[in-house]
């Protein structure tokens, strides 16, 4: 455990002093400002975060793997992850650390947005339900964009593919609910229980339902194994 936590402090400093975490902390937060304006801004607009926790969702799909697109495809290129390897630390550590290290930047990243959640009660008098249930199901879905856009960083050395599958792979789990409006029986069923935006919807709308819950936490443990698969892979390259 306290290998991972190296691991992990190590990544966590890395983005906090890079430049490029921070223009895209700024793009998170002018997108989530951008929504939260317009939402209030009709006639008799209602005290809620969910205008601007789906505006939130939408750009996870592309923030998320900007955030991982460098964690393994980075040291790939420099060619560091081998002498990360060779260390006495096994994948799982390796992957578990990488994954807290972006973990925390993203955490901040949404905590930040809760400056407009506090204008919202300033302005009027919201329904505290809702809005706990729209963080926890932001953060959750949050986690398990993360652990997607790990996985694909895990296997090319090139950060701007890796963007690009792990933003694929987002869009695909999103357009799963499309695809089901379009079928029926239990084809349907099992797209609508693939897609990561369905499951969020009970949280915008203030219902807890472990199920849900269920499905992130599934989601993040198949892509965090997968990634420790891929690792495993390459000790025999």
């Amino acid at each position: 455990m306290g290998k991972t936590f190296i691991i992990a402090r190590r990544e966590t400093i890395a983005y906090l002093t890079s430049p490029s975490m921070y223009v895209i902390a700024a793009v998170f937060a002018g997108i989530t400002g951008y929504f939260f304006v317009d939402g209030i801004s009709v006639p008799f607009p209602e005290a809620t975060v969910s205008p601007y926790a789906g505006a939130i969702m939408l750009a996870l799909v592309f923030i998320a793997p900007a955030l991982t697109m460098r964690l393994f495809a980075e040291e790939l290129r420099l060619g560091t992850l081998d002498l990360v390897m060779s260390a006495p630390v096994n994948e799982w550590q390796v992957t578990l650390g990488k994954y807290v290290g972006v973990l925390v930047p993203f955490a901040f990243m949404l905590m930040v947005t809760l400056f407009f959640t506090a204008l919202l009660y300033w302005l009027g008098t919201p329904d505290s339900g809702p809005i706990l249930t729209a963080y926890l199901g932001l953060f959750l879905y949050g986690a398990a964009a993360l652990a997607v856009g790990l996985w694909a960083s895990s296997i090319t050395a090139n950060q701007a593919l890796a963007a690009v599958v792990g933003i694929g792979l987002l869009v695909l789990f999103s357009v799963t609910q499309i695809a089901a409006a379009s079928t029926t029986g239990w084809i349907a069923d099992v797209l609508q229980m693939l897609s990561i935006v369905d499951h969020f919807a009970n949280f915008r709308r203030g219902v807890f339902d472990l199920s849900d819950v269920a499905y992130y936490v599934s989601l993040i443990a198949t892509f965090l194994f997968l990634c420790v698969r891929t690792l495993e892979s390459r000790r025999w390259l």
